[in-house]
């Protein structure tokens, strides 16, 4: 059984793969990588896993990005420090959510699991089905998206979520602006960037604009119950909140 094993801590991932040797000493493991662009490009240059064993939380953002911006055909079970009461509803629809400390016991029964899957007439729930994780865990305990991975000339770098503005989204593009008046074009659009990041630091100001708390300076009334916002870094264009928005955003600035 060849494995790819993601975890971003070297101690748990050591600890992982002596407990999976232990629990299937057949297995192979592949590769150790830490984050989701260098698991994007290992699947891209290599035969899919038997098994794919994945921490959520990686170097540079969440691992279900990987099943968002690939075809994964490997079966995944996850391991993840959030709460096991909300990790009982997922063990259903995926191979298994292990939590952290992985106990040996544990992740031998997600290994036979697995087995009576392959063995079983219905075929494994496809990866997709994985994306839909972060909906299902309550709000206080997701985990939200704390950096982004951005393109700087030739170069990738690690963009923590706290240093960034807003995103605008314009022409089918979303371009996130840091703090400083940096610009990079980022692979998500604004309702994906919604449903990754705390709401408690960042708000959809409208259909173009998704902004950081501290990002946003003045309120001025505008017309038919509009605000108009005064953003820093200043945007090129007006930044408009309807009518029907301006009370969520007033709640949300005042915490």
């Amino acid at each position: 059984m060849t494995v790819l094993l993601l975890e971003d801590e070297y101690p748990a991932a050591e600890r992982l793969q002596r407990q999976l040797l232990q629990a299937a000493p057949e297995a192979q493991v592949l590769a150790l990588l830490d984050s989701v662009a260098a698991t994007l490009q290992w699947l891209d240059n290599n035969p899919a896993p038997d098994l794919i064993l994945s921490d959520i939380q990686l170097a540079d953002g969440l691992s279900l990005e990987v099943f968002e911006q690939a075809v994964v055909r490997s079966p995944v079970i996850f391991t993840t420090a959030y709460d096991a009461y909300a990790i009982r509803a997922f063990r259903a629809n995926s191979v298994d959510y292990l939590l952290k400390p992985v106990k040996l016991l544990e992740l031998q029964a997600a290994l036979a699991k697995l087995r009576e899957w392959r063995t079983a007439t219905a075929p494994t729930p496809p990866a997709q089905r994985l994306e839909h994780l972060l909906d299902s865990l309550p709000r206080a305990e997701r985990p939200y998206k704390t950096r982004f991975l951005v393109r700087h000339g030739e170069q990738l770098l690690p963009l923590p979520a706290t240093q960034v503005a807003w995103f605008q989204s314009r022409h089918e593009t979303t371009t996130l602006v840091a703090q400083d008046g940096r610009r990079f074009v980022v692979d998500y659009t604004l309702e994906q960037l919604e449903s990754l990041l705390d709401p408690r630091q960042f708000f959809r100001l409208n259909r173009q604009f998704l902004a950081q708390l501290p990002a946003v300076q003045r309120l001025h009334p505008h017309f038919n119950g509009k605000l108009l916002l005064e953003l820093h870094p200043a945007p090129s264009e007006e930044v408009l909140v309807s009518r029907e928005k301006a009370g969520a955003l007033k709640q949300w600035l005042e915490g």
